[in-house]
């Protein structure tokens, strides 16, 4: 599917791509759900191949990503100016940020990473729903959006997440 530019695309997108990857997880034999990656990544030249070492950091990754998405629409909507991003990073220092993810979350559970990941998704649906059209994906909309769409960020914290995500998970259950 092409990338969403419309509301009801964008829902349908992300719902897709969530129900997809988790179907892949509902395919993988439950003794290999806490396994360590074992794939070859040597040729991967992502800083996340590296990262993440097993379903559970895959998760965690997507939801932590959720919830910058949701803390930054939820704060800038209240009048504090707030970044897309923790504050002290950039989108050249992100690689860092998500490295924090993944060491916060060391000793999550996959079953916990999955049920956060379950309720993150449907906020953030949930929000989208709040938002008109326009609002997610028209320009200049909102100022602390700068010069993208709102909509942009929901769309790469789902459903383009979720491909990315998807495209772990098949790697891992061909490995196994």
């Amino acid at each position: 599917m092409a990338r969403p530019t419309t509301k009801h695309d964008l829902i349908q997108a992300a719902n897709d791509g969530y129900k997809k990857m988790t179907d892949l997880l509902d395919s993988l034999p439950k003794e290999e759900l806490d396994t360590t990656f074992t794939f070859d990544v040597e040729n991967e030249k992502q800083a996340h191949w590296q990262r993440d070492k097993n379903l559970r950091d895959v998760l965690i990754h997507l939801y932590e990503w959720h919830q910058l998405l949701l803390n930054w629409v939820e704060a800038n909507q209240q009048g504090k100016q707030q970044q897309f991003l923790k504050e002290g990073y950039n989108w050249k220092s992100y690689g860092a940020m998500n490295n924090e993810f993944w060491e916060k979350h060391q000793t999550t559970s996959y079953e916990k990473a999955l049920a956060l990941l379950a309720a993150s998704h449907q906020q953030v649906i949930t929000l989208a729903e709040d938002f008109s059209n326009d609002e997610l994906f028209s320009k200049g909309q909102f100022p602390w959006v700068g010069g993208s769409t709102l909509g942009s960020y929901f769309v790469s914290s789902t459903s383009s997440h979720y491909d990315w995500a998807a495209k772990k998970i098949r790697k891992f259950k061909k490995s196994l």
